[in-house]
């Protein structure tokens, strides 16, 4: 069938709320999940580390070796931003595969950022953004990761359902180029409307792949306009769709629990829904170092891992 009918039955049929080729089933993609014992295990997310990267304090080759060497952490998830022109040199990413496999660091995802809107309005310019992201999944491909990490912007002054529709067709185009290699694409509550769970978890059922996920993060649900979306209520709507989930933290109090997020009721949350697969560990505060509020996160799921066990 030609690819431009594909689309426009897609969008045609999004506007009854249904994907045009249904539940198409996508196999091959790599799994998130792990049978390993544990209730979830543990990752590390690069974001965490931000300043020390872009200070040019740790060499961004070296993400496999502090997250060992200095957390006893395992898995990690890189960011783009800090190999940002790397995506196509083979000699570059095969020396940071070399080095997480030298430390027994198993690679996840790659966050992607800056590379255009997947639910801009004008469809060339979602189709160019769709393009941006496939060196991203090649990248992934030869790192052995399970996903990439995209956002769901969108542009234009279209309704909440429209933009919905915008972003499902973006998302849908780049699912179909993953599974192609395997891969999930994956979309993170970021901002926006994307921090709207109801939307998100409607962008997913419009979608309606397999290989096309969330990551579910604990804080980002900030909707503009000074409003906050309920975070239980939005980690709740998407973990149905979750293939990462990402632990934000900002603060701690004297016992070592957040103070924006409470643990235990929000993993519960993601265990309820059946996931097994890795938390990931993503400091962002500023009251204690980036070395200090990792192992303060990751204490805290540790701890709260044996408390629901």
């Amino acid at each position: 069938m030609n690819h431009n009918t594909n689309r426009r039955e897609f969008l045609k049929s999004a506007a009854l709320g249904v994907g045009a080729l249904g539940a198409t089933a996508l196999t091959g993609c790599k799994t998130p999940f792990f049978s390993g014992g544990k209730l979830y295990d543990i990752s590390l997310a690069q974001w965490s580390l931000n300043r020390q990267f872009f200070g040019g304090k740790i060499d961004a080759l070296d993400f496999a070796k502090v997250s060992r060497e200095e957390f006893d952490i395992g898995a990690i998830e890189y960011v783009n931003q800090f190999f940002k022109t790397k995506a196509k040199d083979e000699s570059y990413l095969a020396e940071l595969k070399k080095r997480a496999a030298d430390h027994g660091v198993e690679s996840l995802l790659i966050m992607v950022d800056g590379e255009g809107q997947l639910g801009h309005a004008d469809a060339g310019e979602r189709a160019k953004t769709v393009a941006n992201h496939h060196k991203w999944v090649d990248a992934a491909k030869y790192l052995d990761c399970h996903s990439i990490r995209v956002n769901a912007g969108t542009t234009g002054s279209g309704s909440f359902e429209e933009k919905q529709k915008l972003a499902a067709d973006g998302l849908r185009q780049l699912s179909e180029y993953g599974a192609q290699q395997g891969l999930n694409v994956i979309v993170e509550n970021h901002g926006g409307l994307s921090s709207d769970g109801s939307w998100l978890a409607g962008v997913m059922k419009l979608v309606n792949l397999e290989n096309c996920g969330t990551l579910p993060d604990f804080g980002n649900f900030n909707v503009g306009g000074g409003k906050m979306y309920d975070r239980y209520k939005g980690v709740r709507e998407l973990m149905p769709y979750a293939k990462a989930v990402s632990a934000k933290s900002h603060e701690f109090d004297e016992k070592g629990n957040e103070v924006k997020t409470d643990y235990l009721r929000m993993m519960k949350i993601v265990l309820d829904h059946g996931y097994n697969g890795y938390v990931g560990v993503e400091y962002e505060g500023s009251k204690v170092d980036a070395y200090q509020g990792i192992k303060l996160t990751k204490a805290l799921l540790e701890r709260v891992r044996d408390q629901l066990s």
